[in-house]
């Protein structure tokens, strides 16, 4: 499976943003699809994650009640919706597609990355 990543960018805190991620290819071993992002000199954590079958949706405790994440089945695509940004919400986000459910096992099942898309919150 490929993953296309867009919809970052600099926004004002308080602001929103949208990010898509398009999947194409094989769809063989796509459970889960979801977010994670990652700032220098840290480890890429989860963000939010989404069953692919039924949309059952999981959330980092900093993303809950802020972000939502979503589906197309159709389109084999998956958003994230974040809304009142913070500062500390700067980070190049990375969508990915898992066997297995990446907000409990993080990034041991990801068998599949976007190339990242840059969002800057400023303050």
């Amino acid at each position: 499976v490929q993953l296309q990543a867009s919809g970052g960018g600099l926004v004002q805190a308080g602001g929103s943003l949208r990010l898509s991620c398009a999947a194409s290819g094989s769809t063989f071993g796509r459970y889960y699809m979801g977010w994670f992002r990652q700032t220098p000199g840290k480890d890429r954590e989860f963000v939010a994650g989404i069953r692919w079958n039924d949309g059952t949706s999981y959330y980092a405790d900093s993303a809950k009640g802020r972000f939502t994440i979503s589906r197309d089945y159709a389109e084999n695509t998956v958003y994230l919706q974040m809304n009142s940004l913070k500062p500390e919400d700067t980070a190049l986000y990375y969508c990915a597609s898992a066997r297995g459910n990446i907000a409990a096992t993080g990034r041991r099942w990801v068998d599949a990355w976007g190339q990242g898309t840059q969002v800057t919150v400023s303050s």
